[in-house]
């Protein structure tokens, strides 16, 4: 019944591991950079496929190296690596390992960049200003990647800087999911500015609640002043939903300004925790009962607070690694946000 020939032992074997709902996995690795070994770590596990051996260092001058100690001609690579602070370096390095992958005949790159920095950079608002956003995109392009993964950029049309397929995934599911399993009375989600307020009416559509917009006024970089808010908080649960916590200033202004319109409990949801400058002594001073964030990027035991609790991303990028490596549909993983809100 198995007599095949030589020729046939290839195909043989793909109709066995199809027939019993069984995919060889032998062709996928995965590269680590030194931004997120954490994380790199458990999507490892996840999968049970082990993080391929890569030598990575930094000279004297501050130029990287990277060395893939095993074979990659043909196969399908996914390398896990944002790009937090020091986001030059962080950078630098995935363009790099991409670059030491396409020469040495790897089947396909694929990128896993949970935060990809440069992001708020995504247009002109003032005359003689770059578009870094795009700049990064070709940059990733250009090295040699064939597909990229992330979460939560800061605009979605940044998908279209890239020439290359990007699967785009959002943060707020994660904490959609878990407040519905706290089963919390009473709750509004509010958007700390305008351009969050999508992002806020679709988790509040997902936990089918009401939400609220705070207008805000931004001056500066890194500086935002709070204008009015529209909506009623009053005795409420509040969900702050950002992509981004960065110093913190608007978060923590949004807490406050709840606080004083009477809300009972504030809750902080952020996707990435950068946590520069005083973020970590404004949270820490700040009426929110606890923010919640993805582990898309290390948070430095320095920054870390007992009102700050992790989601892990892991579990979610290992399924989505695996439905790419095998060409399956990502929509299947999302059937919980399909049925209640239209995404």
């Amino acid at each position: 019944m198995w007599a095949y020939t030589i020729l046939n032992l290839e195909v043989a074997e793909e109709t066995f591991f199809d027939y019993y709902g069984i995919r060889t996995m032998a062709k996928m690795q995965l590269i680590a950079g030194r931004a997120h070994p954490q994380l790199a770590k458990k999507i490892s596990k996840f999968l049970r496929v082990p993080l391929t051996p890569t030598k990575i260092t930094t000279f004297a001058d501050g130029e990287i190296y990277v060395k893939i100690e095993d074979k990659v001609r043909g196969d399908d690579i996914f390398i896990i690596q944002p790009t937090p602070p020091p986001v030059n370096d962080n950078l630098i390095e995935l363009l790099v390992i991409i670059d030491a992958l396409k020469r040495a005949s790897a089947g396909r790159i694929n990128v896993i960049s949970p935060y990809l920095g440069y992001c708020r950079q995504e247009r002109k608002a003032t005359s003689r200003e770059p578009i870094s956003a795009k700049l990064v995109a070709n940059m990733i392009s250009s090295a040699g990647a064939d597909r990229v993964m992330t979460i939560d950029l800061h605009a979605d049309a940044i998908q279209g800087f890239y020439d290359i397929p990007v699967d785009h995934f959002v943060g707020y599911p994660q904490f959609a999911k878990y407040f519905h399993e706290k089963e919390y009375d009473n709750l509004i989600v509010v958007s700390p500015d305008v351009g969050s307020a999508p992002r806020a009416r679709k988790m509040a559509g997902l936990l089918n609640v009401p939400f609220a917009v705070i207008d805000k006024r931004r001056t500066e970089h890194n500086k935002a002043e709070t204008v009015t808010l529209i909506g009623e908080v009053k005795g409420k649960n509040c969900l702050i939903n950002d992509d981004m916590i960065d110093t913190a200033g608007t978060v923590t202004q949004a807490c406050e300004m709840l606080k004083k319109r009477g809300a009972k409990n504030i809750y902080i949801c952020a996707s990435h925790a950068l946590l520069n400058g005083p973020a970590v002594k404004r949270l820490k001073a700040c009426p929110a009962t606890e923010v919640l964030i993805l582990d898309t990027i290390p948070l430095p035991k320095e920054k870390k607070l007992d009102k700050i609790k992790i989601i892990s991303v892991a579990s979610l990028l290992a399924k989505v690694i695996k439905r790419i490596h095998e060409g399956k549909s990502l929509g299947e993983l999302f059937v919980w946000e399909k049925k209640v809100v239209n995404l």
